[in-house]
């Protein structure tokens, strides 16, 4: 894994151990995620749930955020985040939060002003009912919490079909969207606050059919 962009375009990245439950985001989705995002992480204020490697936010780091803050529960890649950190010297604007990205406590750990959101939750979550209210629950508080010009990016398996061949709702109660974008078997869809005129004004759409797989 890779920096792909920005001040350490390029810089290696440790992965976290093969017993972790990690999975990276490819590197072309990658990519098209932070060209979709051109222009909103120039001195923002970052939010990396299910962290992995810190890839994501580092990603953001590396193309100029303020700050960002990395929450991953299982210890072995909490603490590869942090000697990536410590690799790339961006400590003054990297912290590493070793626990449950769902709880109570991250709403109050998230930077002040908050712009970008990220959530990487493992498939198996999403794809149970109680699992994904979970996920909604916590993103729609954080929403809340997003500047005017924000978004939270969630990622999930594409196409979401449960076992009972059912396709779930993608909604997010207070956020605009999802504004989804497929790329083969993974997807990744954009919120914004519901309410609120945006700079780039761009109108979230329900679907999207990128080109790369």
């Amino acid at each position: 894994m890779r920096i792909i962009g920005g001040e350490h375009r390029s810089r290696k990245l440790k992965s976290p151990p093969d017993t972790a439950a990690a999975r990276p985001m490819p590197a072309m989705v990658k990519e098209a995620l932070f060209t979709l995002l051109r222009g909103h992480y120039d001195d923002a204020g970052v939010l990396d749930l299910f962290a992995g490697s810190g890839a994501i936010g580092l990603e953001a780091v590396s193309r100029g955020a303020r700050e960002c803050v990395f929450v991953e529960k299982e210890r072995a890649s909490a603490r590869v985040i942090g000697e990536n950190i410590a690799e790339l010297g961006v400590g003054d604007r990297c912290r590493v939060i070793s626990g449950d990205a769902l709880g109570a406590s991250i709403v109050a750990s998230a930077p002040r002003p908050l712009h970008l959101v990220f959530m990487d939750p493992p498939y198996a979550l999403m794809e149970t009912e109680i699992g994904r209210q979970r996920v909604f629950a916590q993103a729609s508080r954080l929403i809340r919490l997003l500047d005017d010009d924000g978004f939270l990016v969630l990622r999930t398996p594409w196409p979401m079909i449960l076992a009972d061949k059912t396709t779930p709702s993608l909604k997010i109660d207070d956020a605009e969207g999802p504004e989804t974008h497929a790329y083969g078997t993974t997807a990744i869809h954009l919120y914004a606050k519901a309410g609120v005129p945006h700079a780039d004004e761009r109108a979230p759409v329900d679907y999207v059919e990128d080109e790369a797989e």
